[in-house]
């Protein structure tokens, strides 16, 4: 019996030691967001966003590469256009997000649609250098997610690496003292999307404010 109980008792710490890891790696954007969403190793760097841009009384967001599955992805792929534009809207602001894959931009247009953020959120069907280089206004937030990245083609590494790039370069003139910049997917082989942008940054007078999977520079 007291070998039973024994057995009992270190079944259950295991399965509270479980319980426990698994709640350490949920990470939520509540109250912005529902708790039940985990947006994973991307949380912090969204969060430190959301709160510069209520800080700085961000008007003009523009998102590169337009996040896909809605709010069922916030652990995959952060969900990002649902939730700059769930601020966009609270906040009277204006979200922009383009992708090259009109697949995507339908498929996008869904989450807005069910979110009711149609107002405050305008998703482009272009080329993001050619959308950023025309882009009118001033732009207050900037999110650079485009070219899917690979962990093992080197070519590929390059070509997104070289695109972020240029993505920046052709928007830096619209970026101003209080603009802040969020890069995804940069904690990957050699250096993920962000390498060659962020050491050019640095270079230009920005600053990194937060180094994680996601990096996050301001001036």
């Amino acid at each position: 019996m007291t070998y039973f109980l024994i057995a009992l008792g270190l079944l259950l710490l295991a399965y509270l030691v479980v319980r426990l890891v698994k709640r350490s790696k949920f990470k939520s954007l509540h109250p912005f967001m529902p708790a039940e969403y985990n947006f994973g190793k991307r949380r912090d760097t969204f969060q430190k966003s959301l709160d510069l841009l209520m800080e700085r009384h961000a008007k003009v967001l523009v998102e590169t590469g337009t996040a896909r599955g809605g709010l069922v992805r916030t652990k995959s792929d952060g969900a990002s256009t649902v939730v700059f534009g769930k601020w966009a809207k609270e906040n009277g602001a204006e979200f922009h997000s383009v992708d090259i894959d009109a697949a995507a931009i339908a498929e996008a247009q869904q989450s807005v649609d069910a979110e009711k953020l149609t107002q405050s959120v305008s998703l482009h069907v272009s080329d993001s250098i050619e959308f950023l280089a025309q882009f009118p206004k001033k732009i207050d937030f900037l999110y650079l997610d485009s070219y899917d990245y690979s962990k093992h083609d080197l070519t590929i590494q390059q070509l997104s690496q070289e695109h972020h790039l240029k993505e920046f370069k052709a928007v830096e003139d619209k970026l101003h003292d209080q603009s802040f910049v969020l890069i995804d997917d940069c904690k990957l082989p050699n250096g993920g999307k962000g390498k060659l942008v962020i050491d050019y940054m640095l270079q230009n007078g920005w600053k990194i404010i937060m180094d994680h999977y996601q990096v996050l520079l301001t001036k």
